[in-house]
Order: structure tokens, then sequence, then C-alpha cells
């Protein structure tokens, strides 16, 4: 994540500085060029702001090239004030499908990140679920889903423990939820709660342990992980049973 947190970064300036530098370059052609060519060429600038971007980067571009677009090349020039109705269409239709084309490059980028992170979750389910085959020990399958879930849930600690229920700790759900009590906790908006949290694993309708999870302050599991977790406490059950029947 802080590889995306860098490009947004980037790309707020860029939406503050790109619109202008490619205004100015395209300045000495005002005459020669019609006005709706320099709109689409500034369209570009705000699709490619808001591609290695966000949305809050795309519109701040959009807004920019709108502005400058009325500075440098509407009548009167370098005022921000149009006098032709021509001009005033063209950089309202430049503002508005500036952020339209930002929206949807900035959800195409979501999209690619999704895709991203769906595959590391699928490679980790396929590894543990190898590994449980393969594995002749049950402590080399628990050791690697503790490590899993440490990485996937951004854990400071967990732990497993055999064949213990004991207390009424928050308790991670089969669909991801989180339940503490007799209350289903908001993990989306206050994160993973601030003690530990338990994950049971069960095989074959029998349970045979839990992981303890040490959350750490402030973060917040997205719910694919937080289902991917369970799917690899499922898969411990298994070759808990599997090993208890074998």
């Amino acid at each position: 994540m802080p590889r995306y947190l860098d490009w947004d970064r980037i790309a707020l300036l860029a939406a503050l500085v790109a619109p202008l530098a490619v205004a100015l370059v395209l300045l000495p052609f005002r005459s020669a060029l019609p006005n709706t060519s320099v709109a689409l060429i500034l369209v570009v600038v705000v699709v490619a702001v808001a591609a290695i971007g966000n949305r809050l980067a795309g519109a701040l571009a959009a807004l920019s090239a709108a502005v400058w677009f009325d500075f440098f090349f509407t009548h009167p020039y370098q005022r921000f004030s149009i006098t032709k109705s021509a001009d005033i269409e063209t950089a309202v239709l430049l503002l508005v499908v500036g952020l339209a084309v930002s929206q949807l490059a900035a959800y195409a980028r979501r999209l690619r990140v999704i895709t991203v992170t769906d595959a590391d979750y699928l490679a980790r389910i396929h590894e543990t679920a190898e590994l449980a085959q393969s594995a002749r020990a049950t402590d080399t399958i628990v050791d690697h889903v503790t490590a899993e879930l440490t990485d996937l849930l951004n854990l400071r600690g967990c732990r497993f423990e055999y064949g213990i229920l004991t207390g009424h700790p928050p308790r991670l759900e089969q669909d991801g939820a989180v339940v503490w009590g007799h209350k289903r906790w908001d993990v989306d908006r206050l994160g993973l709660p601030d003690e530990e949290v338990e994950l049971r694993t069960i095989g074959n309708g029998r349970f045979y342990g839990r992981f303890m999870l040490e959350p750490t302050p402030g973060s917040v599991p997205p719910l694919q992980a937080r289902l991917v977790a369970v799917t690899l406490a499922d898969q411990v059950g298994t070759a808990l049973d599997t090993a208890a029947r074998g």
C-alpha cells in the first residue's frame, strides 16, 4: 500500500502542475490550434493524472485544466473570464468530460489493484492447500498459517491453541464479520478490536483449536483478507481432522 500512497501524492502534484505545463507548451500555437483541439489535449492530461492517482487527483486535474484553458485560450486572454458562448461551452465540456474520465480512470485503477490483491489471496490459499496435503506433521501447516495470518491481517502476533475454548473473546466468523459478545463489531470502520480475536479451526464438524489473533492498533484488514483468513483456518482444521483419523 505505501507504493500506491506515493503514487497518489505524485498524482496530486501532477494535477496542479501538468495542465498548466501543457497549456504553456500549447500557448505559442494558440492562433493555429482550435480551442476544441486544445480541450481534447487537456482531457488526455486529466486521464493520465487520474490513471496514476485517485479520484481526487483526477477531479483536481479536470478543474485545473478548465481554469488554464479559460485563462490562456479564451477571450479576453490572461483573464479569468469568457465572452464567447462557444468558448463557454468548450470550457464547461472540458470540465465535465475531465471529471467523468477521471472517475473512469480511477475506477479502472481500483479494479487493477483489486485484481492484483485477489491473485495474492488465491496464491496464499493454493500454497496452504498444497502444504496441507504434503506435510506429514500438523505443526508444519499450523506454523505456516500462523505466519500467513500475521502477514495477511497485519497482526502484532498470532498463536494457535489446541482444543481450547475458554473465555469470550471477540470472534472472527465464517462470513468475515467479527462478533463480540452478542454484537457485531464494525471492522471496516473501527478496525479489529484492541484485544485478542479468536479464529476457530473446525474439521469435519469437529473443533480442533483456535488461532488467537493479536491485532495491530489502527489496522483495518479488508473483508477479502478476513475471508481468506477464515479459509486458511479451515484448511488447518481439515489437516488436523485428517491426521486424527489417519
